[in-house]
């Protein structure tokens, strides 16, 4: 993953809702402006993720597509 990141997830082989389920219980235990670093193979997930960013007001600094890999960086939100 290009981005410097202070945490990893890695979410593949996994199917809709676990990525996402995974991924809220992560960014609850990190502190705010962290970074996350998620992998995942699940297609549903470049739907569900940019939407539970927006939901919960995190950051999504980036998102790339390498074949079947999905690869995204999070920045919880400040305060």
């Amino acid at each position: 993953m290009s981005l410097d990141a202070q945490h990893e997830l890695d979410a593949t082989g996994l199917l809709c809702p676990e990525p996402v389920m995974m991924l809220h219980n992560k960014v609850r235990d990190m502190q705010p402006g962290e970074v996350l670093a998620v992998r995942a193979t699940d297609p549903s997930t470049e739907r569900d993720i940019p939407k539970f960013c927006q939901f919960l007001g995190h950051s999504l600094v980036d998102q790339q597509r390498d074949g079947e890999l999905f690869l995204y960086w999070i920045k919880k939100k400040e305060g």
